[in-house]
Parts: structure tokens; sequence; C-alpha cells
């Protein structure tokens, strides 16, 4: 790591916040950087233009957290602890997801240790999402599968039995149904008045699964510029969604909210791949545009 390119970084991460050393945030950029950039060497124009797209100031509150600076440590409960919570809770009203962030609240905090070295989650936070959206994505995911393998679990009915396999009770809120048909709605709208090019992205990204690196081979630009892009991308979306739901649904504040929670909650309702006309159908990379759009 070059020095000079070090210092700045570190400057805009605000590192010396939380006492992060020089040899501790260098790591963790390359360690980033590498799994970017795997399979090729990039140049310093590209590295650079890496790193500044990083949500820095994030990538050195981990770094901090996975070291057991307490005072990191205390910043991120307050700050990070009650979305977790929040996030937990819109998934699984009942509980059950909550369960899940409070264990990872602890593997965060890592635990466990191996050849003196905490064992942190942290560690596989590399900046390239905000350390929020990272957070929600792990609690999500945990509780899918979860949720997979207590399905697997279930007990058939006895052979000789005529009952069907029974439902699981529903704690869904009764408005829901109303608010996932709105988000398909408008979300489906947002995306068609996209330009062309913006739809290439989101369908190569989020459709197709395609690579930062396969996207800008097809779109002649560095992978960086197409996580700028689709950064982007999603902000528009969201903001034409709020408008929508506020102008065309006649939705408040607080029902807009919930629209964007019950996508998270309930993303097998979205299917890119028909309103991209990719083709594909879909799967969870539905629910990952669905969590970054909250």
């Amino acid at each position: 790591m070059d020095q000079a390119r070090l210092q700045r970084l570190r400057e805009k991460a605000q590192a010396d916040r939380w006492k992060v050393p020089p040899e501790v945030f260098s790591n963790a950029l390359e360690r980033s950087a590498e799994k970017a950039f795997a399979g090729r060497t990039p140049s310093d124009a590209d590295l650079d233009r890496y790193y500044d797209a990083l949500h820095l100031p994030d990538l050195a509150l981990a770094c901090a957290c996975a070291m057991g600076r307490e005072d990191a440590w205390d910043h991120f409960v307050k700050e990070f602890r009650p979305a977790m919570y929040r996030s937990a809770d819109a998934m699984d009203p009942g509980g059950g997801a909550r369960d899940i962030a409070t264990a990872l609240y602890a593997e965060l905090f890592g635990l466990k240790e191996k050849d003196g070295i905490r064992q942190s989650v942290f560690r596989y936070f590399h900046g390239r999402s905000s350390l929020t959206t990272w957070l929600r994505s792990l609690i999500s995911q945990r509780f899918v599968d979860r949720h997979r393998e207590t399905r697997r679990l279930d007990p058939l009915p006895d052979e000789s039995s005529a009952a069907p396999l029974r439902a699981s009770a529903s704690s869904i809120d009764p408005d829901r149904a109303r608010f996932v048909a709105a988000m398909r709605a408008v979300l489906a709208a947002a995306i068609a008045g996209l330009e062309p090019r913006d739809r290439l992205r989101l369908a190569c990204y989020y459709a197709q699964e395609m690579t930062l690196a396969q996207i800008g081979t097809l779109t002649r630009e560095h992978e960086a510029t197409v996580s700028r892009q689709l950064a982007r991308i999603r902000k528009a979306i969201r903001e034409d969604v709020e408008r929508r739901l506020r102008e065309e649904k006649g939705f408040s504040k607080v029902e807009v909210d919930e629209c964007f929670t019950s996508i998270v909650d309930d993303a097998g309702n979205l299917d890119l791949g028909e309103w991209l006309d990719t083709g594909r159908k879909k799967s969870e990379a539905d629910r990952s545009i669905s969590e970054e759009l909250s």
C-alpha cells in the first residue's frame, strides 16, 4: 500500500477517531481490493477509484470493533444495534429473527479466539456496501436459512392420513398484502422508466447475477464505475418509488416505510427477470435489491 494513498484514505475514513493502526486499515483495504479484483492486477488509477467508492468510515469502525476497541464497540452498540433489531422485527414480528440478530451480535463481538486473534465476523466486511446494509443482509440470509431448515424438518402426515400438510399460522399484518401490491406496481413503473443502459446494468447485476467486472466488460466501464452507477440507479429508483407511493397511492410517510418493509419481508413477490425482460426466474438476487432499496 502506497503510504500517501493510505494516509489520504485513513483521513477520509477518520481512522484515527477509533485509533485504528495504519497497518490494520491497510490490510483491510488490501483484502477488499483482492476480493474485488480477483484474477487481475489493477492499475493505480483503478485502485484509487475503487478505494474512493468504499464506505471508508464504516470500514474503519468495523476494523476497530474487530480489534475489540471499547469506544468503537460502544458507538456500534448505540448506532447500529437498534437498526439490527428493527430489521429483525420487520422480518419476523414473532421474535424469531431477533434471536438471529442477537446471535450475530455475539459473533460480531468476537467471543471466540484462534491463535490469539479475535474471530469477529467484522473481518468479512469489505466496505463495498454500507455497514447497515451489510448487517441487514446477514440477518436476512440467516433468517432465510433457518426457515428453510425448519421447513425441511417439519414432519409429514402419516401415509394413511388424509389430513393435508398444516400451514403455519400467519402473523403478517393484514395491510401487508396492500403494501406489497402497491410496491410491486410502483417499483415496476420506476424500473420501466429507467434509461435502457441503466436497465441493462440492473438486469446484469440482479437478474443475471453477473459480477461488477463482467458488467464492466460489457459496458466498457471500470467495475468501480459500475458499482457507483448501480448505487446511483438504486437511489433514483427509491426516490421515484417514494414519490409514486405518495402522489399516486396517497400513502403517508409511515405507510411508505411499511411498503419498503413489506418487500424485505416478502421478496418472493418480486421478479426482476419479468420486469427487465431477462426470462430468468426469480431468486435470492431479487431479495438483494429489495434490501438495498429499503
